[in-house]
């Protein structure tokens, strides 16, 4: 058993050269014993990058394999299979989605046979109730050809509250989050023997956070979630690790100046037109894709507070 001791240990590079989202390369690192990590662009998804802008894991046991999140189209899921069949012969025994965002899950079609898709309880209510808006979304945004092959697979292997899942001497645990924070069916998975946290979009570092659940939530959630016995994180967004819980500093100042500035103009009065324009500007150069998604946050956040 080796676990992470610090963000200098799992830093190691294991570069697999695949197919391509083009034709380049599709790169893994091995970040702990087993584990391993694809760092999606911070970016939004276009035809050029194929909806690859999600981080993507494999867990390997002494009998089979998971993977948690197999990205934003069916391109990336295949690059995600010749991945785990170039690290190992065994069998993807688990797909395990950490919530309902199609650049998460757009890859699903491309597992393997006898696979188990795992998630959040509420995650089949969700794709049920938005699968068809993704799938006009990233339409418009990755082009028919790449949209087409989608399919969505909701997953049958539900998670309540927690869930152990053993890869062989490799137990997964995978933590069924609420209320709702940045969805309402967020799904971490700490692998207990390395230490590694799994933590898809409950945690983004350098890409700003994207609100799409609830901000006091996600603000409950944090305090909840940084008391996992994890190591090292691997963010939903963002190319890099960080240590746990350091890494959830910046995001927790984000969503508390979201929520602070939100309530300000609320109690002034502003309009929600003109209240999206002031709410978190501070924030700005703190983070990548801050103009793509800034306007959205606030008016999320405003229409969750403007009744409290």
């Amino acid at each position: 058993m080796r676990a992470v001791s610090s963000i200098l240990q799992v830093i190691l590079a294991v570069i697999l050269s695949m197919g391509d989202i083009s034709a380049s390369s599709f790169l893994f690192q091995q970040i702990a014993d087993g584990d391993y990590v694809h760092f999606g662009q911070v970016a939004l998804p276009t035809p050029e990058n194929a909806g690859d802008t999600a981080n993507l894991g494999i867990i390997i046991g002494n009998d089979a394999v998971a993977v948690v999140d197999t990205g934003g189209s069916v391109s990336v899921g295949q690059n995600l299979v010749a991945a785990v069949r170039g690290l190992t012969t065994k069998p993807i025994r688990y797909v395990i989605t950490t919530h309902g965002h199609p650049d998460h899950l757009f890859g699903n079609a491309a597992m393997p046979p006898g696979a188990a898709f795992v998630g959040h309880h509420s995650l089949p209510i969700e794709l049920a109730r938005r699968g068809e808006y993704y799938l006009h979304s990233y339409r418009e945004q990755l082009g028919e050809s790449e949209t087409n092959a989608v399919r969505i697979i909701a997953p049958t292997l539900l998670v309540d509250t927690e869930k152990t899942l053993d890869l062989g001497g490799r137990p997964l645990r995978l933590i069924a989050w609420s209320p709702a924070a940045h969805t309402d069916c967020d799904l971490t998975v700490l692998d207990e023997t390395t230490g590694v946290l799994f933590a898809g979009d409950l945690v983004f570092l350098q890409h700003i956070p994207v609100l799409d659940g609830s901000v006091t939530g996600w603000l409950s959630v944090i305090q909840r979630l940084e008391q996992l016995p994890a190591r090292v994180v691997v963010p939903g967004h963002g190319g890099q690790l960080a240590p746990w819980p350091q890494a959830l500093s910046d995001e927790r100042r984000y969503l508390s100046v979201l929520a602070q500035d939100t309530r300000r103009e609320i109690a002034e009065g502003t309009p929600l037109e003109r209240a999206v324009g002031n709410i978190a500007n501070s924030e700005r150069d703190r983070w990548q894709l801050f103009d793509d998604y800034s306007s959205r946050n606030a008016t999320a956040a405003f229409s969750e507070l403007e009744w409290q």
